[in-house]
């Protein structure tokens, strides 16, 4: 069976929808960097979307086009995910989407290295007819965090971000956003399948002891 990240690791996929604290190891991603509306049909988000699934299906299937990558072994490609912030707004403003600044990212496994990454992002460009340059290879070490299982639409987020924050202050935490802990979410539905009011996704942010 193909390695499955949400279950390995379902203390970072699978949370309860009650927050609870988390700390996380060091991941690797590939990331793509932008700024705008994430609905906006045909975007900026829309394709750098794009260009990471095109990156990521060229790794996962490297092994068929004769790439031997050293420990490899066959997985799933893990769930979408998504740092934001809006320039002078502290967490996220959900009303202001034309000011969200994001990294999109999908989580790499270990075994993929630099020079991997380079030469899947020159593959999948041109494969796919994209410009892939904008991928790059981030490594991100959140720690400390506090997460919840938000199940809804995107726009009624807040009201599992308060229980986030009624929760940090019951028990002596706070946010911890900086210029690299940012607000995160992991998308577990297709919100091309799955109605607004259904969809789950992970909302993660960093915290600190008061």
């Amino acid at each position: 069976m193909p390695f499955d990240f949400k279950k390995e690791y379902r203390e970072f996929y699978q949370p309860k929808q009650v927050p609870a604290l988390v700390t996380l190891p060091p991941v690797n991603y590939i990331a793509l960097q932008g700024k705008g509306d994430p609905n906006e049909a045909g975007g900026a988000y829309q394709q750098a979307i794009g260009v990471l699934y095109a990156v990521a299906y060229t790794l996962k299937m490297s092994y068929r086009s004769g790439r031997e990558i050293p420990g490899f072994f066959e997985y799933v490609v893990p769930p979408l995910e998504g740092f934001w912030w809006q320039e002078g707004v502290m967490g996220v403003d959900y009303a202001y989407k034309a000011g969200f600044c994001w990294i999109s990212a999908l989580r790499l496994p270990d075994f993929v290295g630099r020079e991997d990454f380079a030469w899947a992002v020159e593959a999948a460009g041109k494969k796919k007819k994209l410009d892939c340059s904008g991928a790059k290879f981030l490594t991100l070490e959140e720690g400390l965090c506090v997460q919840i299982l938000h199940v809804g639409s995107y726009d009624s987020e807040p009201e599992s971000v308060e229980k986030m924050e009624q929760f940090l202050a019951e028990n002596g935490y706070q946010n911890d956003f900086s210029q690299v802990r940012r607000h995160h979410e992991i998308y577990l539905s297709d919100p091309n399948r799955t109605a607004p009011e259904k969809r789950k996704t992970v909302i993660r942010h960093p915290v600190r002891r008061v």
